[in-house]
């Protein structure tokens, strides 16, 4: 059983109507290694603990579980919109959006960024899995278009990931992103780092991407999951492992 103790809730700017939360590893019945609310369906797990555990969130959540939009995340940038159409046919893409109340965008990780966008006045919610290969993409800013409002009108928290101390890259990663900004460089620290790597701030670089799409207010981004084992799933440190799940919708 998931309690308000087992759950992260954004501390962000977001209208009452607004609701999200993300999961952490407490509160359902998966065993080891996807102890204990694993939402991913896609990591070894018993399917029959997978769907219970989705039960469990869907009720806490107050959700029917049939109106959460579970993606199957490819690592892209590609965007969706959840309608009753579109809702369970789990589509491949790594960003979600609705404007129907009480259909839930659904974002899974262990060590990737989830990424959740509300627009100020209530009437559209979004969420992206915001790991390096979708950052670097553009999954945020095809996010942001895809919403349909003015940027400056968005709010985004940022959930937990792996954090700058823990992010190890090669320099192709770096490349890549400097390649698009070179204020990306800044996101990059060769200390802590083995000879011709970097550590790299996933936080930073979403808030850069972000902040050059026109959204100013950016919360979140200070949890690792790789440091934090009690309460995250992290597939860096562990390789088999869970998923938390990020999610969010209009009440």
């Amino acid at each position: 059983m998931i309690t308000e103790h087992d759950v992260l809730r954004p501390d962000w700017p977001a209208p009452r109507r607004v609701r999200a939360l993300c999961t952490t590893r407490k509160g359902g019945v998966s065993r080891p290694p996807w102890h204990s609310l694993n939402l991913g369906d896609h990591v070894g797990d018993n399917s029959g603990h997978v769907q219970e555990n989705r039960q469990t969130l869907a009720r806490f959540a107050g959700l029917d579980s049939n109106r959460i939009g579970w993606l199957n995340q490819v690592h892209g940038t590609e965007v969706v919109e959840l309608t009753p159409a579109t809702v369970g046919s789990r589509p491949d893409a790594d960003a979600s959006f609705t404007r129907i109340p009480g259909m839930a965008c659904a974002i899974l990780t262990a060590d990737c960024l989830p990424v959740l966008l509300a627009d100020r006045k209530g009437t559209v919610v979004g969420a992206a899995h915001a790991g390096w290969r979708s950052l670097c993409g553009g999954v945020l800013e095809n996010l942001v278009a895809a919403m349909a409002v003015e940027p400056s009108e968005l709010v985004a928290w940022m959930g937990p990931a792996i954090g700058p101390k823990q992010f190890e890259v090669g320099p192709e990663v770096r490349e890549a992103f400097i390649e698009q900004s070179p204020e990306a460089a800044n996101a990059f620290k060769s200390a802590g780092a083995r000879p011709g790597h970097f550590m790299a701030d996933i936080y930073h670089l979403a808030r850069q991407r972000l902040r050059h799409a026109g959204v100013s207010s950016v919360s979140g981004g200070s949890l690792c999951t790789v440091r934090d084992q009690d309460w995250f799933f992290s597939y860096r440190r562990d390789g088999q492992t869970g998923r938390m799940a990020s999610i969010i919708w209009l009440g």
